[in-house]
């Protein structure tokens, strides 16, 4: 018993470090001098940190705004994946229809295509729509917000699927047997339980957007203020020569608002993956 525990922490141990290791390396070559970084003789350390590439990157033209418009993205999507996600999972939990197994079998079904091969298609939708609803059409951060969405609730209906399910249909039906109304029923009472799944999906909806390259380089082709971080990024790009410390210091950056979301939700995450409720 004591080797299997032995072996487990042993595992988990070097798993941490092998995930750690690049967020390290990302953090560490952003403190580095351009001289360290560009040497020969690598160390895992440095004996002179500086913080001239954040200050370069911060001090770039429009990363404020590009930093708002990947959180201005990334948090309408998790808003409205998770309630269009939420109803439609009641829906085909709750209620019979016709071609229900159908539209299930769907959802699984576009998780299989891949995300290249729906960008061109999506380019021509999205131009085509952009015509009558100027919104969310190409150069707009509207198209971001409308194709993350399409990609995100698929499996964020699946997965809540199965939340709603675990929730006892007996609860709802006392409350309506006490003379609540369905949607009473549906926010007071079912919300609240299925809320850990919620955050479960929106923490995969937020990152899927913030890490969006292909459809921010697709869709916003001219209108440069409605870039995207992970777009701008490539300003540190040169053909002569990369800035790594510019593109290490904006990554590290990057990673932070991702941080900040996974404290926020950190004990509801761990319920939602956990599992349900139990009847």
């Amino acid at each position: 018993m004591k080797r299997a525990r032995l072996a487990a922490n042993t595992v988990a141990i070097v798993a941490a470090v092998v995930t750690f290791f690049p967020i390290y390396w990302m953090a560490l070559s952003a403190l580095k001098p351009a001289g360290e970084i560009q040497s020969l003789q690598v160390r895992p350390w440095t004996l002179a940190p500086t913080l001239e590439h954040f200050e370069r990157v911060l001090g770039g033209e429009n990363f404020a705004r590009y930093l708002l418009n990947s959180l201005m993205v990334a948090l309408a999507v998790v808003a409205l994946s998770a309630l269009v996600a939420f109803l439609a999972a009641v829906a085909v939990t709750r209620f019979t229809f016709r071609f229900r197994t159908t539209v299930l079998i769907m959802f699984l079904v576009a998780q299989m295509v891949p995300v290249e091969a729906l960008t061109i298609p999506l380019f021509f939708l999205v131009r085509d729509i952009g015509t009558a609803v100027p919104g969310v059409g190409l150069n707009t951060l509207g198209s971001l917000v409308l194709v993350h969405l399409a990609f995100s609730l698929p499996f964020a209906i699946w997965m809540m699927r199965g939340f709603v399910a675990a929730v006892p249909e007996a609860l709802e039906e006392a409350a309506m047997i006490d003379g609540a109304s369905r949607p009473v029923v549906l926010w007071r009472i079912l919300f609240p339980l299925v809320a850990p799944g919620l955050i479960a999906t929106g923490v995969f909806s937020f990152i899927t957007a913030w890490n969006d390259f292909i459809f921010a380089r697709t869709f916003i082709i001219s209108a440069k203020d409605n870039q995207t971080l992970p777009a701008a990024l490539l300003v540190f790009f040169k053909p002569d020569e990369n800035d790594w410390g510019g593109i290490m210091a904006a990554s590290t950056l990057m990673t932070i608002p991702v941080l900040i979301f996974f404290v926020a939700v950190q004990r509801r995450l761990v319920a939602g993956l956990g599992g349900a409720v139990k009847d």
